[in-house]
C-alpha cells in the first residue's frame, strides 16, 4: 500500500510502498479517506522509543472493513498511521462519524478542539468576562476564540506573532481585538488591549509570552497553559500570581470514552455555532510538503485526501 513513511529519526516523510497492516484482536482495520496533521505529529515522530520506518501518525476519517464511516485519533498501532491507504487502530479509539459531519470537521473537532474546550471549561468563564487566547492563529487557537464566546465571554482577544493571520481573524469576526506580539514592548501592547485586565488567558505557547500576558491580567484571573511552543521554562515572580490562578492542563490523557464524549459534544457545538477554521489541503503524494508546512507554522489545519 501507499503510505507517508518516515525512514529514520529526523527524516521527512516520503510517500512510498509500505507493508499493509494485518487484522489484530482488539484493533480495527481502517481504509483511510482523509488524513490530518498537527504539531503533535511532528513532535512525536522523533521521540525516543519510536521504531523506524513508520507512517505519520495523524488523525483521520475512513471506513472500517464492514463499511462504517469512522474517526480515529493519532493512536494507530505502530508503525502505522493516518497517512496511509490503510491503518490499524485500537477499537476504543475508533468512533463513528454522524452523516451530517464532513471529514475535515470530524478531524478538527478531535485533538485540537478538545485542547480548547477542556481548559476553557475548567476556567469557568463568567458572562461578560474578557478572555485572551495566546497563540490564537493556529487551529486550536481559532477554535478556542469561538468556544470562548460560546461559553459566555464578553470580549475575546487574539494574540500571536503573525499580523496577517491576526487581521484575518478580526475580519472574519471570530475575535473582538488583536495583539501582534514581537514588538519592543509586548506587555504594554497586551495591557492596552486588556483595559482593566484579562479575566481568563488560554495560553498555547508558555515561555515569555505567558509571563507577559500574566502582567495584563486582573485579580481573580485564571491562566490555563496547555502548550510550550515558546518555551517550557519560565522565571516567574510569584507576586504576579497574587489573587490569580495558573493551571497546566493536559487534555489527551483521558479514557477513550471520555474523549469520545467530548468530541461528540464538539461536533454538535461546531454545527450549532458554525465554528469556522482555516484549512490547508495537500495532495497525499505531497506529504513531505505538508510536513514542512506544519513545521513552518501553517495557521491552518492540514489535511490530505488519501482515497
Amino acid at each position: 500500500m501507499k503510505a507517508a513513511v518516515i525512514s529514520h529519526r529526523g527524516a521527512q516523510p516520503q510517500v512510498q510502498e509500505f507493508q499493509a497492516p494485518q487484522a489484530q484482536a482488539g484493533a480495527l482495520l481502517i481504509n483511510v479517506d482523509t488524513a490530518g496533521l498537527g504539531g503533535w505529529d511532528v513532535l512525536g515522530a522523533y521521540r525516543l522509543g519510536v521504531e523506524y520506518p513508520c507512517v505519520i501518525r495523524g488523525e483521520g476519517v475512513g471506513h472500517t472493513t464492514d463499511g462504517r464511516r469512522v474517526y480515529f485519533g493519532e493512536r494507530s498501532v505502530l508503525p502505522w498511521g493516518a497517512w496511509a491507504e490503510q491503518t490499524l487502530v485500537p477499537e476504543e479509539e475508533v468512533w463513528e462519524v454522524p452523516d451530517n459531519i464532513d471529514d475535515k470537521t470530524a478531524i478538527a473537532m478531535g485533538i485540537a478542539a478538545t485542547g480548547a474546550l477542556v481548559p476553557l471549561e475548567n476556567a469557568k468563564i463568567q458572562a461578560g468576562e474578557k478572555v485572551l487566547i495566546l497563540g490564537a492563529t493556529g487551529t486550536l487557537g481559532q477554535i478556542a476564540l469561538q468556544l470562548a464566546r460560546y461559553l459566555g465571554a464578553g470580549h475575546v482577544s487574539a494574540a500571536a506573532r503573525n499580523q496577517a493571520s491576526l487581521d484575518k481573524l478580526l475580519e472574519r469576526g471570530i475575535c473582538d481585538s488583536i495583539v501582534c506580539l514581537g514588538s519592543d514592548d509586548d506587555v504594554a501592547a497586551l495591557k492596552t488591549d486588556a483595559g482593566e485586565g484579562y479575566d481568563v488567558v488560554l495560553d498555547l505557547v508558555c515561555g515569555q509570552p505567558m509571563l507577559n500576558a500574566l502582567k495584563a491580567t486582573r485579580w481573580g484571573a485564571r491562566i490555563m497553559t496547555i502548550g510550550t511552543g515558546a518555551g517550557r521554562e519560565v522565571n516567574l515572580d510569584m507576586a504576579l500570581l497574587l489573587f490569580r490562578t495558573l493551571s497546566v492542563v493536559g487534555t489527551g490523557q483521558r479514557p477513550p470514552a471520555d474523549r469520545e464524549n467530548i468530541w461528540r459534544r464538539l461536533l454538535k457545538i461546531a454545527e450549532q455555532e458554525n465554528i469556522e477554521i482555516d484549512y490547508l489541503d495537500f495532495d497525499f503524494a505531497d506529504a513531505d510538503q505538508a510536513w514542512q508546512a506544519q513545521i513552518d507554522g501553517p495557521h491552518a489545519k492540514i489535511t490530505a485526501r488519501v482515497r
